[in-house]
């Protein structure tokens, strides 16, 4: 008899063990001759050499599944262990699985663009209104790349702008005041990443989120830094951002040019940014528009009616 220790240290293991235990106790019922213990990130088995080393590679192979899906079903542990391939969703728009299986895609044209940008380029613009995704896919982007070993880090950024509010009003100390500018990065993360697992990334600084001060004097490689929000930078801020930018990284810059929460004095380097760059090669830009908003039908009519209710005041400061 031998023992082999096996650790599971891809899978989420709430994904792997399944809901009380179920798919270890079937991987148990798969493999009757031998004594299996799992706690935690460790596995136990105890039986003849040949039959552990079989064990060891299935467990592995399953591990590898559950991590690519965020999840493991009961015909998954089934088809692998049995050594067929287990069947899977074919769409060349997957980007990644998100939690609990869920396939993340581009879901319009110019998300699916956006995409193919990131991939062509190591600098890539998202723009367009609220509720079009740029972020949302821009994040499962830095994500697939973290977990097929592409970089060793995701960097999330977006400028603490008040847009009606003021930080010192509210509660807490700073981190308490910042947290609530970034929680629509922590949303997205949470839809793609099993908590466990999100917080073992957030508290070993694989994953960071952070305010564009805290940017300043580094050098970010071996990393895709997102920056959100970018129209709400300054000249200075966005300029120091970009050139942050270090060995075996990618940069995606998201943004809406017309919601701008800068005082009216101050210039918005997302602007600037695109004008200056525009004819810089290895740079991607992506335009969304009001057909790819993915929220509420009612945003898309939301989006439209503010851009008459512009046009028509312009008309009439036009007229006077």
């Amino acid at each position: 008899m031998i023992e082999r220790i096996i650790i599971i240290d891809n899978a989420d293991p709430v994904s792997f063990y399944g809901v009380n235990n179920s798919n270890m106790q079937l991987i148990r019922n798969l493999f009757p001759k031998l004594r299996v213990a799992a706690r935690g990130s460790v596995i136990k088995v105890i039986g003849e050499d040949s039959e552990t080393a079989e064990f060891e590679r299935k467990i592995k192979e399953l591990e590898q599944y559950a991590s690519h899906h965020n999840n493991l079903t009961e015909e998954a542990i089934l088809d692998i262990v049995k050594g067929d391939a287990p069947k899977e969703l074919k769409r060349d728009d997957i980007i990644i699985y998100g939690v609990n299986g869920k396939p993340i895609s581009g879901r319009t044209p110019n998300q699916q663009h956006l995409v193919e940008e990131f991939t062509r380029n190591d600098l890539t613009f998202a723009l367009g209104p609220a509720g079009t995704g740029k972020t949302y896919v821009a994040i499962a982007l830095a994500v697939r790349a973290l977990k097929n070993r592409e970089v060793r880090k995701i960097i999330l950024s977006r400028p603490a702008v008040e847009a009606g509010e003021k930080l010192g009003f509210l509660p807490g100390d700073m981190k308490d005041k910042i947290d609530p500018y970034l929680q629509p990065l922590y949303d997205a993360l949470e839809d793609m990443i099993p908590a466990a697992k999100l917080r073992e990334y957030m508290e070993s600084k694989v994953i960071q989120i952070a305010p564009l001060a805290f940017m300043r004097g580094r050098t970010l490689s071996d990393a895709v830094i997102v920056l959100d929000e970018a129209q709400n930078t300054t000249t200075h801020q966005i300029k120091m951002f970009l050139t942050r930018l270090g060995m075996n990284a990618k940069m995606i810059i998201t943004g809406d040019v017309t919601q701008i929460d800068l005082p009216r004095s101050t210039a918005s380097g997302l602007v600037q940014a695109l004008r200056v760059l525009r004819d810089v090669p290895g740079i991607g830009r992506v335009e969304f528009g009001k057909k790819d908003i993915v929220r509420h039908a009612l945003v898309q009519r939301i989006v439209e009616a503010y851009e008459r209710a512009e046009k028509a005041s312009e008309a009439g400061q036009t007229g006077q």
